[in-house]
């Protein structure tokens, strides 16, 4: 096997978990951006606190005001001591975060002024952010907040002494002012909520072009492997082979040897043609005599290099099947995925590996189960993905199972790994009938 072709795939695997996980964090917050966002918001908050108290002279409870900014720098510390600061927060973080940041505004606002004060007007802030990076009920939720929020504060406040005593805001002027926060903050949150999760989307379709994309590379380099392990095997499977065949022609008398040569020789064989398939992969599928066979008979020829193991196959169509059995194209990415399904089935079941097959006017499904030990459970999230290696007896590089996937894939299956309630394990592959019907033979 070629190192740099090895090297290059995993390169491409690597760059597509990078890309799996960048996706996965993108909907969230960094601790630190928060942190930084609040450290602005406590310093703004003092210098206009001490700039009204000291300078413009207004007489309002500067003690209380400094506590509240106090409890936020407290919290603030002790968010940086605790937890790294490139923590992502999840959905209920950063909505307890950004709901600490209202009341903390409310409270400061209240010993300010209420309504009266300029700065309500912050109280766009936290709706703002909450709209740009979390899930709209949790910005409506927040929204929701920051409106009694501004509805309490609007009755209930400390008045701010203005130099003139005598000097009022006009009621209809902070009805007004309330009316027009309460729509800021809607009209802020569903626009900004809208507009958001637009730019998400768009970000999910182009990271989910790019992981595609990478998936047919990987699949391209294991292609090379393939053909370049067909051409470094070939050699020594027909030593092999030879050596067999020399080896039965001297030992003509002993009958138990002459069965084990023979045995050599068919698995040489079948080396040969499992390499030879899968060198030719994506070659001549259109120029098969039946292009689209049964789902039973699909799973026959998939199954047909494996049954030599003494374990049965039992396939079974359920009874609540719609209609008459689908046929489905010929495909070979089905069948060597489906292959490798049953086979990874053979190798570790006790004595029957099951295929259940459903279908209706909508899908199409095939349960593969087995009655062996099961799937690893501190492996079964990570099945599908590339060298998971790790079962029980087995030597391989974990890349079957990741091929069987990758290649199922490519026919619009959607594929889930489980483990059986007794015992055994499970593979569900699902294909949307109309999808699968007007798939080619030979292409998409």
């Amino acid at each position: 096997m070629s190192n740099d072709l090895k090297q290059q795939t995993k390169q491409i695997i690597g760059s597509n978990k990078a890309a799996e996980h960048l996706t996965d964090n993108s909907k969230q917050f960094r601790l630190r951006t928060l942190i930084l966002i609040r450290w602005i918001a406590v310093f703004g908050q003092l210098i206009s606190l001490l700039t009204v108290y000291f300078i413009l002279d207004f007489n309002f409870p500067i003690a209380f005001s400094l506590i509240t900014v106090a409890v936020s720098v407290g919290i603030n510390i002790a968010a940086t001591i605790i937890k790294p600061a490139a923590t992502r927060l999840n959905e209920r973080d950063s909505a307890l975060y950004l709901g600490f940041d209202i009341i903390q505004l409310a409270a400061l606002i209240y010993f300010t002024g209420g309504l009266q004060n300029p700065f309500s007007i912050l109280f766009l802030v936290p709706v703002t952010i909450s709209a740009t990076i979390l899930p709209v009920r949790t910005t409506f939720s927040l929204s929701g907040i920051a409106i009694a929020c501004i509805s309490l504060l609007a009755f209930f406040h400390w008045p701010l002494p203005w130099e003139n005593d005598f000097f009022t805001l006009p009621a209809l002027y902070l009805i007004a002012l309330w009316i027009a926060l309460i729509v800021g903050v809607i009209v802020i949150a569903s626009y900004t909520a809208r507009v958001s999760i637009e730019a998400r989307k768009m970000a999910e379709a182009l990271t989910a072009t790019k992981m595609a994309l990478a998936r047919e590379q990987r699949l391209s380099a294991i292609g090379a492997l393939a053909a370049a392990a067909a051409h470094q095997l070939g050699t020594p499977l027909s030593t092999i082979a030879v050596a067999a065949k020399e080896l039965s022609k001297e030992h003509q008398k002993e009958g138990s040897f002459l069965e084990d040569a023979k045995l050599i020789r068919e698995e040489v064989a079948r080396c040969r043609e499992i390499l030879r398939r899968l060198a030719t992969l994506g070659v001549g599928e259109g120029e098969e005599p039946y292009g689209r066979i049964t789902l039973t008979a699909l799973i026959e020829i998939a199954a047909e290099p494996h049954l030599r193991s003494s374990n049965e196959l039992k396939i079974v169509i359920l009874p609540h099947s719609v209609g008459s059995e689908p046929l489905v194209p010929r495909r070979a990415e089905i069948i060597h995925g489906l292959g490798n399904i049953l086979e990874n089935s053979f190798q570790f079941s006790e004595s029957e590996v099951k295929v259940e097959i459903y279908w209706d006017i909508n899908q199409i499904i095939i349960e593969v189960t087995d009655d062996g030990v099961g799937f690893p459970p501190t492996l079964l999230g990570r099945l599908g993905e590339p060298y998971v290696a790790g079962f029980k007896n087995s030597s391989g590089l974990g890349l079957g199972i990741f091929i069987a996937k990758t290649l199922l894939e490519r026919t619009g299956a959607d594929i889930v790994f489980f483990n059986r309630e007794q015992s055994g394990a499970g593979v569900k592959i699902t294909w949307s009938l109309s999808f699968l019907k007007n798939l080619s033979v030979d292409g998409v």
